[in-house]
């Protein structure tokens, strides 16, 4: 579970899903690659993976004004990753709700 971080449940990647039912978006470690995250969901959900797309995203620079002047902070960088599931195969994130 050290390189899976959580799955992204967001409208945007709900769409993805609702067109293609076999995809499904995971919040991975930024040192993860391919193999070590195809290996991961393979054995954490037991599911085949047949693809994977990852995209690297920097922090983002925040500021907010407060009384005391304004605060700046950054987001912490994140990489994502798209799993293509094989056909017929589907991940439920809601079962043990």
């Amino acid at each position: 579970m050290g390189i899976i971080i959580k799955p992204i449940v967001t409208e945007k990647q709900t769409q993805i899903t609702d067109k293609k039912a076999n995809r499904v978006g995971f919040r991975v470690t930024p040192g993860a690659n391919k193999l070590e995250i195809k290996a991961a969901i393979e054995e954490l959900y037991g599911v085949k993976v047949v693809k994977i797309n990852t995209m690297n995203y920097d922090g983002k620079s925040k500021s907010r004004y407060t009384k005391s002047g304004v605060v700046t902070g950054k987001e912490s960088a994140f990489k994502k990753a798209i799993v293509t599931l094989k056909e017929g195969e589907t991940i439920d994130f809601f079962s043990n709700i």
